[in-house]
């Protein structure tokens, strides 16, 4: 049986400091991938791939499009453009910004939970709004795991408050003690596929790019008008 090899990690506001602390306490051999997604804009260039890699063991990239996922490797939503995972492959979204940001947590939290279920985890850390609450829920409802931050531990603490009382996390401990928690969690055992609810592929369709034709039917699969 395959072990939760699909670690998904949000951030927003102050978390590049957080990404950079994870990445440097992960050890070498660690047995998942690693997909990030913080608030970028695309007007500027980032270095987060450079900060990261410079950080710890693991090389860290900004994901490419039909990407094949590697064990003890971070991949990073690159600006613009939705970090979602099909299969073992990684998908870049030109779908409508979510929570006003693309990237967005709520896709690729949304994305692990479809395709890869009970082998996922996702992760919520320090930022402002929203953003991550309903992905966070969406991945537990399909069998992964969810972890947030301690609201009063992170740098802002609307985004971990938010996803704590929409998704009730199965973990909730700081920054310091998560690193610990991650090694512990992406060696246990993936659990029973769980079926995804109505909805959520039409979801991670949208966020593709591919759900421009789609009609209020399907819409009302999400929700009623």
């Amino acid at each position: 049986m395959s072990n939760r090899n699909i670690l998904a990690i949000g951030a927003s506001a102050g978390g590049v400091e957080a990404l950079r602390f994870l990445a440097s306490e992960f050890p070498r051999e660690f047995p998942a991938s690693v997909l990030m997604v913080i608030h970028l804009s695309s007007q500027f260039p980032s270095m987060l791939d450079a900060i990261l890699t410079e950080a710890g063991p693991l090389a860290a990239s900004f994901a490419k499009d039909g990407e094949k996922l590697e064990k003890g490797r971070i991949y990073i939503g690159p600006p613009g453009r939705h970090l979602l995972v099909e299969s073992d492959q990684l998908r870049l979204g030109a779908g409508p910004r979510e929570n006003n940001s693309r990237p967005a947590l709520d896709p690729l939290f949304r994305s692990a939970g479809f395709c890869c279920g009970p082998r996922a985890i996702g992760v919520v850390l320090t930022g402002t709004l929203r953003d991550g609450a309903a992905g966070l829920l969406a991945l537990k409802q399909c069998g992964g795991l969810t972890v947030v931050q301690d609201p009063s531990d992170a740098a802002f603490g609307e985004m971990p408050t938010t996803a704590l009382k929409l998704s009730k996390p199965d973990h909730v401990v700081s920054l310091a003690g998560m690193p610990a928690l991650l090694e512990k969690l992406v060696r246990q055992p993936a659990g029973e596929p769980v079926p995804a609810p109505d909805g959520m592929e039409f979801e991670v369709n949208v966020a593709k790019g591919a759900g421009g034709g789609a009609g209020m039917a399907q819409m009302d699969r999400i929700g009623r008008r």
